[in-house]
């Protein structure tokens, strides 16, 4: 038997549709450096529509990619609706990146036009020449100085100027739901970057399931700060959410510093924010130097990209009478994959163990942990091995490149190592790059990491395994100590004895200013690895 139900292709015109025609209301506020300003979402509505047609005009049509070079503001908005909904693809091009990865990436993906902010004018203009492919440049912002372009082969307009000659009529037409929307590539920390096409069907799923309870709980009633980077796994979905839901988007835009994020939490009352640990904790010292600041707004704060310690969720609920939650996904997951709420009948001690996991699997997304030989491991808590995921916004492949180890029987080989508790809570303890093995069995990093950051006189750490000749592998802990602390790598030692098994205590400690990081905001344990091998860390080892 057929179902009776239309066909309604799930696709990123609906959500604009819904967005501006339920919604309009609804503002997006950007900050400005000296105030910020505010426009509707039917007013964002209209200058979608100026775009789709700027866009026609340039000769973007069928699946063309048009790539973003943008901070977190509403123009970057704009082109998160427009592109997928006028039927193009778009690609978010990460501004972190080297330029030798942002040439490849932008060559690979075949992009035409680029819309790029004023202010990062000099970073593309180191790039363009190296891709033949781009027609078109559109820089948004009208006080950034064009001269970095001359000379790379490309037209150069301004964006203001393009929208103001075009009608804000356009109509939207569903494209075929499974057709490819948008675009991002993985960091490359091994080998070149590789692309995932994020589908109209995964993007509205994906949306859909952020707006759950069990999700985000995204609603209506929401002011959403999204400090996670619209070009890093499409801003974890929030733009889309908001737009599906109703609810409000505050942009901090180039202001990304600990101080003006507080303070936009302070003025403009967000109910929701998202973004890494490192931000949160910056944030964190930011609130102790001004006790004035009023973080009560917030009813939740999504933190993910790498583990978060119990001691910043501990202190946000106990400082600021803020929740942490955290959650778990990569750039091939869309990125939400799970969510550690705790489960309802769970008491305060149980809350907190599953709090500080990755999370239970949202709805539409399956887990599993399989051993070296592919074989599916119970689900015990104690089991432990490498994570498969599988789901309707998960990839089932990369763009244009064949990798066939990454996926494993219609699962997608995700390359972290952890076990699922019979609740059915993840729990992940290392990428399987960074897991110490040391005597034949596995030392976690991450739980090493996230007992130090738990020492009042330590304001981040990382763990990488350093050869060994008895062990194979010992941990080595690089630590970044607060503003005027001094304690000695034996006391860290004492202080972790109680917490972790003795044989996964480091003998081998280093005193950083600074953890390297990668693109996202991620500890880089190569570059570590690498200026460990090479003497330049400073190590104290104890017998």
């Amino acid at each position: 038997m057929r179902s009776t139900m239309q066909g309604t292709p799930l696709t990123v015109a609906s959500i604009l549709r819904h967005g501006v025609e339920v919604h309009g209301d609804r503002q997006v506020t950007t900050a400005t450096g000296d105030g910020f300003r505010r426009s509707t979402y039917e007013q964002v509505g209209r200058r979608c529509g100026q775009l789709a047609n700027a866009l026609r005009r340039l000769g973007i049509a069928g699946d063309d990619r048009v790539a973003t070079f943008q901070w977190n503001n509403q123009e970057h908005l704009e082109a998160y609706a427009a592109v997928p909904a006028m039927g193009a693809v778009l690609h978010t091009l990460n501004i972190r990146l080297s330029a030798e990865q942002i040439r490849f990436i932008a060559g690979h993906a075949e992009d035409k036009v680029v819309i790029v902010d004023s202010s990062l004018v000099p970073l593309l203009a180191r790039v363009l020449p190296g891709v033949d492919t781009v027609e078109v440049v559109l820089v948004t912002g009208d006080d950034g100085d064009l001269t970095p372009l001359e000379g790379s082969g490309k037209a150069v307009l301004r964006y203001e100027d393009v929208l103001g000659a075009e009608s804000p009529e356009f109509t939207w037409t569903d494209a075929d739901e499974d057709a490819g929307a948008a675009m991002c590539y993985t960091s490359g920390t091994t080998g070149d970057p590789k692309g995932v096409v994020y589908s109209h069907r995964s993007l509205y799923l994906h949306s859909m399931a952020a707006c759950t309870g069990n999700g985000l709980g995204i609603a209506e009633q929401d002011r959403i700060l999204p400090i996670v980077p619209m070009f890093h796994a499409n801003a974890w979905g929030l733009p889309y959410a908001a737009l599906m839901a109703g609810a409000e988007l505050l942009m901090p835009d180039r202001f990304m510093q600990a101080a003006p994020l507080a303070r936009m939490v302070h003025t403009e009352r967000p109910t929701v924010a998202g973004a890494v640990p490192t931000i949160w904790n910056d944030v964190l010292l930011d609130t102790e130097k001004d006790a004035g600041l009023d973080f009560s707004s917030l009813r939740l704060v999504v933190c993910g990209g790498s583990a978060v310690p119990r001691s910043l969720m501990e202190a946000f609920e106990n400082r600021l009478g803020v929740t942490i939650l955290q959650a778990w996904g990569m750039t091939e997951t869309s990125p939400m994959a799970s969510v550690a709420r705790p489960a309802v009948t769970a008491g305060p001690a149980d809350a907190w163990r599953m709090r500080a996991t990755q999370g239970r699997p949202v709805c539409g997304v399956e887990m599993r942990i399989v051993g070296d030989d592919g074989t599916p491991q119970p689900r015990d808590g104690q089991a432990v091995g490498e994570l498969e995921v599988r789901g309707p916004w998960v990839t089932g492949s990369y763009y244009q490149v064949d990798d066939d180890a990454r996926f494993h029987d219609g699962w997608l080989r995700t390359g972290d190592v952890g076990h699922i508790s019979a609740e059915g809570f993840l729990t992940l303890t290392d990428r399987m790059k960074d897991v110490i093995k040391s005597g034949g069995e596995w030392i976690s990093s991450v739980e090493l990491e996230s007992a130090l950051a738990g020492h009042p006189d330590v304001f981040e750490a990382a763990v990488i395994a350093a050869p060994d000749e008895r062990w194979q592998e010992r941990p080595l802990a690089a630590v970044v100590l607060r503003e005027g602390a001094i304690v000695s790598p034996g006391e860290l030692r004492s202080w972790l004895s109680d917490k972790l098994p003795r044989w996964w205590l480091p003998e081998r400690w280093t005193f950083v200013e600074e953890i390297p990081r990668t693109s996202v905001g991620k500890f880089d344990k190569k570059v570590l690895r690498g200026d460990y091998a090479d003497g330049r860390l400073k190590v104290e080892t104890l017998e």
